[in-house]
């Protein structure tokens, strides 16, 4: 009896429920919002003919939109990544007034309707909107209604992802391993590059797969600064809008299978890379 008390008092106190009913509601929660519904997108797909799928993915204005789409939200993570970087950097390391007035900018975007983004955006950069007009004019460079348009729009998404993921990792290092790198003799050069960028390289990869997978999907924002002209500015969401409103369900979700498959590849090359570089930095 001592034994089987003692044997009580060392069990673990848990909040929430044991493992078996935890793990059996997760796999039902996903399986709801997740796997059923991309099951569907597969088992619609499968109604179709070899060469009707064939011919819904690869015409000519379908492809066009593929590489706008993906070319277009690779180049958004890019330039987040870059500048996504240097505002979390700014964030982190420096005191400055109305610093959490931008630090809550940066999470506008997400609050924003993407629709109201969408019109903001090309009201700013149209031939006569406050940008705009510097840009096409002194610039000789078109924003609004052109790839270029498609590139704002995503970058303007995707930028929390990568701020949001760098500036807890930047708190969270270590500022004594800087310091002694210093004074070693090492430049501010080589400190960044020897210890500051091996220790937020995940996590910028984390951003870039995150802002580039938002990308792919994104609708509300483009659709009104793209122009949607055929083969130039159309983007693949948009296709999938025009076959659901043609009743053209099956070719919808082909294109989707499509976007889904593609996406799906990127993430899994950026998580294995993310991988990789966790097992050389250890």
């Amino acid at each position: 009896m001592a034994a089987g008390k003692v044997k009580a008092r060392k069990a673990p106190y848990r909040v929430m429920p044991g493992f078996n009913l935890s793990l059996g509601f997760t796999i039902l929660y996903l399986t709801l919002i997740v796997l059923i519904p991309l099951s569907a997108i597969f088992l619609k797909t499968f109604t179709m003919t070899w060469e009707g799928f064939w011919a819904a993915v690869t015409s000519e204005r379908v492809v066009a939109s593929y590489k706008l789409t993906f070319g277009a939200s690779f180049i958004g993570a890019v330039v987040n990544v870059f500048f996504g970087g240097i505002v979390a950097w700014v964030l982190v390391r420096y005191k400055f007034p109305g610093k959490r007035i931008v630090d809550a900018l940066v999470d506008l975007p997400f609050a924003l309707p993407t629709a109201v983004a969408g019109i903001t955006l090309t009201a700013l950069y149209s031939s006569n909107g406050w940008f705009g007009r510097f840009i096409e004019g002194v610039l000789g460079i078109k924003v609004a209604f052109t790839p270029l348009g498609v590139v704002v729009a995503l970058t303007f998404i995707g930028l929390p992802f990568v701020v949001r993921t760098v500036q807890p990792v930047l708190e969270d290092a270590e500022r004594e391993l800087e310091e002694a790198a210093a004074s070693l003799g090492a430049s501010a050069f080589q400190t960044f590059r020897r210890v500051v960028f091996p220790t937020i390289l995940p996590s910028l990869l984390t951003g870039f797969a995150l802002a580039f997978a938002r990308a792919t999907g994104e609708f509300g924002s483009v659709i009104f600064i793209a122009g949607n002209m055929p083969l130039v500015s159309e983007i693949t969401p948009l296709f999938i809008i025009t076959k659901l409103e043609q009743y053209d369900y099956a070719g919808a979700t082909a294109i989707a299978v499509v976007m889904l498959v593609a996406s799906f590849i990127m993430l899994l090359a950026i998580n294995l890379l993310q991988a990789w570089t966790r097992r050389t930095g250890k």
